[in-house]
């Protein structure tokens, strides 16, 4: 059905939509009068039985009262036969309070099946029961008559059914002969609107088969006999609109195919690998020469892979999450310092920048990389090197940690010796003690050494989970010794709930090594400013805030300005001596702060102290 209207001509279909939409609506009306106007119709003429029996109830009652019952039947009869009432009432009848019928308009005997019929209820107005008398079906209304309050009888009229059916058939009728001539006129008005609305619309159509054959140029005549059918109405408007859009078509093709040259130009002549991935699936679907060159992979090669097998993306974001972004402004996406691999598995760090656009009609994403692989790894030597000055700082603590456990099995390694050149008897207890000693001895200074190469190894730059109470506790042992000696308390307050986060436990002992020697040095150094002497203290505490894990690294020392916070985390601002301070250790701490997704702020008040605050996003369970 839908196929043949669809092949129909648009003035057919205008034609046979406007029919089916006026049959539908008198259909619709003619079921509402049958559901509401009908049923509404029949229980009007029960409210005029239902007053007929009240009017018949009132003028009986005192007939009935004196017995006169041939004054009773005239009523009766008058009540029945009365004008217009002839046709619409089938009988009436009055029955006293035992059932027995006292009067009736029956010209024959009184019918057996009305006998006791539809009786009246105390407390009822009215009762109404659809009765079969004769043949003919009847709706019986029984209306109380009343002295007082007291029911002395009941008067029964009942109204024709067939009578009722009769005008509800002709109010049918009656309309359906309005709605058949309203059909007729809307079909001769609807006949006549589509040969006069597609006329003009024929001449647009072979203005658009001229567009679509290419050409934009219309024909001054062609467009002229579409103003004079239409006038200055819509289509006359759409025919202004065709020929507009014929000039700006020409004209937008040219641009594109300039647009096309040069971005195409920009794509191939790009230094860095460009990449078009599929906005879903990640699939490449193209790739510049610098790609190709960067990757190692011939093109064929690459539109077999797709974009999480170079390496993807890292740090929260992933390709598909592209699609949802804009190009241009804020909306584009930056990700930093990824591993990639080139063809043969080998390894190499980039940056990304992503954004969606469309590509042969998909949504797809528009990806270039560039390679920092150079700077990473002047990065990492950096780093190193600042670890290396660390631990040249940390010379004089280190060898007093070792000196410890080396005395200790100095002193039971010369009780033995002694014992032995005076051929004295040494003790099981003894033996055992010192033997204990020197064994715990040597895991302690292992247990040092171990802290040490550990810290000094060269840190990957593969994610993991880390617990961050551990990296501050590993940076504890290695220097709360020296912190000692110097008068100067570090003390730890750690909440042991603190969820893992994503990072590299050596990077995050360099950074709490570099903020607790920070703080050392500005404790000393106000110590020296204001003279005074007694300990002073350095705090490392954790704690949840909304999701994120926060370190805090305060200490009581010389504090900063305001104009010196504005630039601490620069590459090479120091505020110590010449020869004392790189300048670089805020910045690499910096670095690695916002590689992991962190945030750090300084909060600091000249002779009140600093605190370092450091927030990671937190792992959930």
């Amino acid at each position: 059905m839908l196929e043949h209207f669809r092949n129909l001509s648009f003035k057919n279909k205008i034609l046979f939509s406007t029919i089916t939409v006026i049959l539908s609506l008198s259909v619709g009306i003619l079921a509402a009068t049958r559901f509401i106007l009908i049923p509404a119709l029949t229980d009007e003429l029960k409210r005029r039985g239902i007053g007929i029996g009240q009017s018949l109830a009132d003028l009986s009652k005192s007939y009935i009262l004196h017995e006169d019952i041939p004054n009773l039947i005239g009523l009766v009869f008058d009540t029945a036969f009365l004008g217009e009432r002839r046709q619409l009432v089938a009988y009436v009848f009055i029955t006293d309070t035992g059932g027995q019928v006292l009067a009736h308009s029956f010209t024959s005997e009184f019918p057996g099946s009305l006998a006791g019929i539809n009786p009246v209820k105390p407390g009822q107005t009215h009762a109404i029961q659809q009765v079969d008398i004769q043949g003919y079906d009847s709706y019986d209304i029984a209306v109380p008559i009343m002295e007082g309050i007291y029911q002395i009888g009941a008067a029964h009229v009942g109204l024709s059914k067939n009578h009722i059916d009769h005008l509800v058939d002709q109010l049918g009728r009656a309309y359906l002969g309005i709605a058949f001539t309203i059909i007729i006129l809307f079909f001769l008005i609807s006949h006549w609107l589509s040969n006069y609305i597609t006329r003009p619309i024929t001449q647009l159509i072979q203005v658009s088969d001229e567009i679509s054959r290419g050409h934009f140029h219309i024909e001054p005549a062609l467009a002229q006999v579409v103003y004079k059918e239409g006038g200055r109405d819509e289509i006359v408007q759409l025919a202004d609109s065709i020929h507009n859009m014929a000039q700006n078509l020409e004209v937008s093709q040219k641009q594109l195919r300039e647009s096309e040259e040069k971005y195409r130009s920009l794509f191939d002549s790009g230094p860095n690998p460009i990449f078009v991935l599929d906005a879903r699936t990640q699939e490449i679907l193209d790739a510049n020469p610098s790609a190709l060159e960067s990757y190692g992979y011939s093109k064929e090669e690459l539109k077999k892979l797709t974009f999480a097998e170079l390496g993807g993306l890292e740090g929260g974001e992933t390709a598909v999450s592209l699609a949802d972004k804009q190009c241009g402004g804020s909306d584009h996406i930056v990700v930093s310092k990824v591993q990639h691999f080139k063809k043969g598995n080998r390894q190499f760090y980039v940056n990304i920048h992503g954004c969606s656009a469309r590509y042969r009609d998909r949504e797809a994403l528009i990806v270039a990389t560039t390679d920092i692989t150079e700077i990473i790894e002047k990065e990492a030597q950096l780093i190193q090197a600042s670890k290396l000055s660390t631990l040249g700082q940390m010379s004089a603590s280190i060898a007093h940690e070792l000196n410890q456990p080396l005395n200790a099995i100095k002193v039971g390694n010369e009780f033995l010796k002694m014992m032995t050149q005076e051929g004295r008897q040494i003790p099981d207890e003894d033996l055992l003690q010192v033997v204990n000693e020197v064994g715990n001895q040597v895991d302690r200074a292992a247990e040092i050494i171990n802290h040490l190469r550990d810290f000094s190894r060269k840190a990957d730059r593969v994610k993991e989970k880390v617990d961050i109470n551990r990296s501050i506790r590993t940076v504890y042992s290695l220097l709360s010794q020296q912190l000692h000696l110097e008068d100067i308390v570090l003390r730890l307050n750690l909440d042991p709930g603190t969820p893992l986060i994503w990072g590299q436990a050596n990077r995050f002992e360099q950074v709490f090594f570099n903020l607790v020697t920070n703080a050392r040095d500005a404790v000393v150094q106000k110590r020296q400013q204001d003279g005074r002497s007694g300990p002073q203290e350095i705090e490392i505490r954790t704690f949840r805030e909304d999701g994120r894990v926060i370190v805090e690294v305060s200490d009581t020392g010389l504090g900063m300005s305001a104009a010196v916070q504005e630039h601490i985390f620069e590459p090479f601002y120091t505020t110590k001596e010449t020869g004392k301070g790189t300048g670089l250790g805020l910045s690499i701490i910096y670095g690695i702060v916002k590689d992991y997704g962190g945030e750090i702020r300084v909060d600091s008040r000249e002779g009140q102290g600093t605190t370092f605050r450091l927030s990671f996003p937190g792992l959930t369970a």
